[in-house]
C-alpha cells in the first residue's frame, strides 16, 4: 500500500455553504478522482476510502469530499435532490481546476448511489473536461435521459449480482449512454459490496477504468 505524498483536508466553497474534502495526492499522479458519494454517506464511508486507496495505489490523486452539511444530510429529500448534489459536485470540480497541485491533472468522476447520478449530470455538463465516469452501486436512473444522452466521458457501471432491481435500473441507464461504455456486474455481490471479495473487485475494475482514460487525457 503506497502512501500519499500529499494528504491534506481542504474546504471548498459552494455558495452558500462550504464543504470539506480529503486530498491525496501519490507522486507523479496521472490523474485525479472526484468521489461523489451516495445517499447517507460521506467522505468518512469505509467503502469509498478503501476504493480511494486501490485507486491511489494505481498512481491517481483522489479528492473524498461531503456534497452535503451534516444539517443538510439529516434530510432524507435532501439527499435525492440531484441537482443539488449535482452543482455540489461542480463546485468542488471547479476547484480542482483552479487549484496549482491539481490543475494539470485530468479529472474522473466515482460515484456510488445517488452520488452516481449527480456524477453523470455533472459530466454531461462537464463534456470534454471529464475523462471518465464510474458507478458503484449507483443510481444511473436518476440523472435523467437528457443528461445521460449528453456524457461524453467513458463511463463504466459496476453493480452487484444481487442486486436485482438496481441491475435492472442501470441495465435501463445503460441503453441511454451514447459514451464508451461498460456494465460489470460483480458475482455474489450486494448493493452495498459487503460480500468478501466483491468489493476489492469493484475496486480494481474502477482502477484499470481510470488509468485507461485518465492516462490518456490532459486537464482541459
Amino acid at each position: 500500500m503506497k502512501s500519499a505524498e500529499f494528504s491534506q483536508l481542504v474546504v471548498i466553497p459552494a455558495d452558500p455553504v462550504t464543504l470539506e474534502g480529503m486530498l491525496d495526492l501519490p507522486e507523479d499522479a496521472s490523474g485525479m478522482v472526484l468521489f461523489a458519494h451516495g445517499s447517507g454517506s460521506s467522505r468518512l464511508s469505509p467503502r469509498n476510502n478503501y476504493v480511494a486507496q486501490v485507486l491511489r495505489d494505481a498512481g491517481l490523486g483522489t479528492l473524498l469530499i461531503d456534497l452535503l452539511t451534516r444539517q443538510e444530510d439529516m434530510d432524507y429529500a435532501t439527499r435525492f435532490d440531484i441537482p443539488l448534489l449535482t452543482r455540489r459536485l461542480l463546485a468542488a470540480t471547479r476547484w480542482l481546476q483552479n487549484e496549482a497541485l491539481t490543475q494539470s491533472l485530468a479529472i474522473g468522476y466515482f460515484g456510488a448511489s445517488t452520488g452516481a447520478a449527480a456524477a453523470l449530470q455533472a459530466a454531461a455538463e462537464e463534456g470534454g473536461k471529464i475523462a471518465a465516469v464510474v458507478s458503484r452501486g449507483g443510481r444511473p436512473d436518476l440523472a435523467g435521459e437528457e443528461a445521460l444522452g449528453k456524457v461524453a466521458a467513458p463511463t463504466l457501471l459496476i453493480v452487484g449480482g444481487f442486486d436485482d432491481v438496481v441491475i435492472e435500473l442501470n441495465r435501463s441507464a445503460y441503453r441511454f449512454l451514447n459514451c464508451e461504455k461498460n456494465l460489470v456486474i460483480v458475482p455474489g455481490a450486494t448493493h452495498l459490496f459487503e460480500e468478501p471479495g466483491t468489493l476489492e473487485q469493484a475496486a480494481q475494475h474502477a482502477a484499470r477504468w481510470f488509468s485507461q482514460y485518465l492516462g490518456q487525457s490532459k486537464a482541459a
